[in-house]
């Protein structure tokens, strides 16, 4: 009688603590499965991100221009040292805190006849608003640099019609000239006026460009490009003209600076050759970048 009475209690204790554990173990699992939804935003609303640049990182600038195209560009560089000449083409590399951002080098050789420069800077823009590209965001700082050359508003060419005078070749033709501020003595070297090319500005101390070779969009060069060049004049020193293209490709801006001081103050760099060296070396890294 006593076993057939214990029998009864000790199932009715066995299936109550059978119930409380699975009790636990449906809430512990309930709990479990909520949090990960949480974490996970399962069900929240999509949120649209705009599309990464295509570069995350950016090309060696000091290394990115063949040696035949520097002998090219530094002709000084063959009258000098071996020593001396090495140390011209390694160029030297710019301070920056993250090269994969900011990047850039530089180059300078002397020769008998003039001096040229040339620096490269290479910018990888980032976006940090998720609604704004990189690529929008590169287009917005590539904007504001196209601006400060001058060019009109949309990009457009500016006008090339010749200024008053006698036509000569093209890309050479005369000018409409602001007299300087003082007339110099007989027998020596005027200093250049400034002068302004038609649908440009040309600041104090600076020559605008030939007609046809004026700061200017270029077509085919990156998703957006253009050219700028200025000649300059500081005292009685030789004139230096600096000619800079800046193109862009996807969420990378370069800028190319390439200029030209010669020994003698009576000779003008040619605009036309550092125009067409500099747009020649632009073409080659936009390449570089597209491999």
């Amino acid at each position: 009688m006593q076993r057939k009475a214990y029998a009864p209690g000790l199932a009715a204790v066995l299936a109550a603590v059978t119930a409380g554990v699975t009790g636990l173990t449906g809430c512990s699992a309930g709990s479990g499965g909520t949090s990960s939804a949480t974490d996970s935003k399962a069900g929240g609303p999509a949120q649209a991100v705009a599309p990464p640049g295509r570069y995350r990182t950016l090309l060696e600038p000091c290394g990115s221009i063949q040696r035949s195209t520097l002998r090219d560009l530094l002709p000084g560089a063959d009258f000098l040292p071996v020593e001396q000449r090495e140390r011209v083409y390694r160029g030297t590399a710019a301070v920056t805190y993250d090269t994969d951002r900011r990047a850039g080098c530089s180059w300078k050789a002397d020769g008998p006849d003039a001096s040229h420069q040339l620096t490269l800077d290479f910018e990888r823009v980032v976006s940090y608003d998720p609604a704004v590209s990189d690529d929008d965001r590169a287009q917005q700082v590539y904007a504001a640099k196209e601006t400060a050359t001058g060019l009109p508003a949309g990009g457009t060419t500016p006008p090339r019609a010749p200024a008053t005078g006698t036509g000569t070749a093209a890309g050479n033709l005369p000018q409409t000239a602001t007299p300087g501020p003082s007339t110099p003595a007989s027998g020596t070297a005027a200093a250049p006026a400034t002068t302004a090319t038609p649908g440009t500005t040309a600041t104090p101390g600076t020559t605008a460009a030939p007609v046809g070779l004026e700061p200017r969009i270029l077509a085919d060069l990156g998703d957006a490009a253009f050219l700028d060049d200025v000649l300059t004049r500081a005292g009685s020193t030789a004139q230096r003209r600096t000619v800079s293209v800046v193109f862009r490709t996807s969420n990378v801006i370069v800028t190319i600076r390439y200029g030209e001081q010669p020994s003698r103050i009576t000779e003008v760099p040619d605009s036309k050759e550092l125009q067409e060296k500099a747009q020649g070396l632009a073409r080659r890294l936009a390449e570089k970048f597209d491999e």
